[in-house]
């Protein structure tokens, strides 16, 4: 089984993560929808400014994630990627998300100016399958 096209696949697929952060030794979990970059091996998602995740990843860049499953068991966990503002506009990349997600909040125009555009970097992911079959890839 080659895990690579696996990773790939599952990104293409899955819309939301379980995006997990932590500050002041306290975590946080929510769910959040993603465009991945295969490309650029970027994953983006957008918040509202005022967001108490915002001030979460202002103080801890550390973060990890878990692709939401829609078949089975399979997912993608990643435990050490690395989250910023993007330098990309949320106008610029609005319309990958809208192909893979065609209800997503972008489509809503008075929403994109309240939005950030952040991206996560990380160089190894756990793919999962099933229980009998996963594997850590290098990015």
């Amino acid at each position: 089984m080659d895990y690579k096209i696996e990773f790939e696949r599952m990104m293409e697929a899955q819309t939301a993560i379980a995006l997990a952060t932590a500050t002041d030794g306290i975590p946080n979990v929510r769910v959040v929808n993603f465009y991945y970059e295969a490309e650029l091996k970027t994953l983006y998602f957008s918040s509202f400014a005022d967001n108490q995740k915002v001030a979460e990843l202002e103080k801890n860049l550390h973060v990890a994630f878990t692709t939401i499953t829609t078949n089975g068991e399979e997912h993608v966990r990643v435990k050490n990627g690395i989250v910023r503002k993007s330098s990309i506009s949320v106008e610029a990349i609005k319309e990958k998300f809208l192909t893979k997600m065609p209800e997503y909040i972008m489509s809503i125009p008075d929403v994109l100016p309240a939005l950030i555009l952040f991206e996560i970097t990380f160089d190894h992911a756990d793919v999962v399958i099933d229980f009998e079959h996963m594997e850590t890839i290098a990015v």
